[in-house]
């Protein structure tokens, strides 16, 4: 009887131990050529593109996303025409507004923080981190952590990518802080484009 009790035992130690270790991320490469980048996702993403008007045309945005609990991780990618390199930055300030003037006028903070990207040949070049604090009635609701990267691609096109995640039911957490930990890093790390 002892020895049955033992086994039973070690049985549910070790189904508790499977359970412990059993991964909430399940960190997978996305290769998307298309839109010329290689990311490291927390799931399976989902695909979706739509055209967006600009100055009298519409580009073509295409969002790969993934859910993970109170999380949304995603890569949005915009190709600008080579014919309209010059509204480049133009249109990079038309989407950092778009989000940095929604946390403002929240109520909320914008963090802004050095860092580097690195790209497929293995550069690491500087960029912007974007932390935003987005409130509701003063209390912090969803938090941000948002990069813009912009690429020449080989026939003079620009590709932009915003890579994000966005965190709800925040609480009182600090976007900077809560947003810097691994499983979020690992993310924007890891993140390369041609």
């Amino acid at each position: 009887m002892f020895r049955g009790a033992s086994k039973v035992a070690t049985l549910l130690a070790a189904l508790a131990l499977l359970i412990a270790c059993s991964p909430r991320l399940d960190w997978r490469t996305v290769q998307s050529p298309q839109e010329r980048y290689t990311a490291l996702f927390p799931g399976k993403p989902d695909k979706l593109e739509r055209r967006i008007p600009y100055i009298d045309q519409e580009l073509l945005q295409t969002l790969e996303a993934v859910k993970i609990d109170d999380d949304i991780y995603s890569v949005s990618t915009i190709q600008l025409p080579a014919s309209q390199s010059a509204s480049l930055s133009k249109l990079l300030s038309q989407l950092q507004a778009n989000l940095i003037d929604r946390a403002k006028g929240s109520g909320g903070d914008v963090t802004v923080e050095d860092a580097f990207y690195k790209t497929a040949d293995r550069q690491r070049l500087p960029i912007k981190d974007y932390f935003l604090d987005l409130k509701v009635n003063s209390n912090p609701q969803q938090l941000m952590r948002v990069r813009w990267i912009n690429r020449v691609g080989p026939t003079g096109d620009t590709w932009i990518y915003q890579i994000s995640v966005l965190h709800a039911n925040a609480g009182n957490e600090n976007a900077k802080t809560f947003l810097s930990a691994e499983e979020y890093e690992n993310f924007f790390s890891d993140f390369s484009p041609e």
